[in-house]
């Protein structure tokens, strides 16, 4: 039997600047290719028709649009935890 490490509790403020991390720098270092576009905006040809910019994306053909946080939960799989620590650490 595995015992689970506890999971952090995050803090309101740790989990509003996750919100609003900048998300160029954080799939940077993911190795995603990212295609500038007009208006400070990105694509990321692995995922056809979304659209990065700051901490916001949007992906109209799913009808999905939110966060950073929400980008790595809702785009990459990743747990709400698993997404805290990706972006905090970065």
């Amino acid at each position: 039997m595995t015992t689970r490490s506890p999971q952090p509790r995050w803090s309101r403020d740790q989990i509003r600047a996750a919100r609003l991390a900048p998300l160029v720098p954080l799939l940077q270092k993911r190795s995603l290719q990212l295609v500038p576009q007009e208006a400070g905006n990105f694509r990321l040809p692995a995922f056809p028709g979304l659209i990065v910019k700051d901490s916001y994306w949007r992906w109209p053909q799913r009808n999905l649009a939110s966060n950073a946080i929400d980008f790595h939960v809702q785009v990459l799989g990743l747990s709400f935890h698993e997404a805290m620590r990706q972006i905090t650490s970065a």
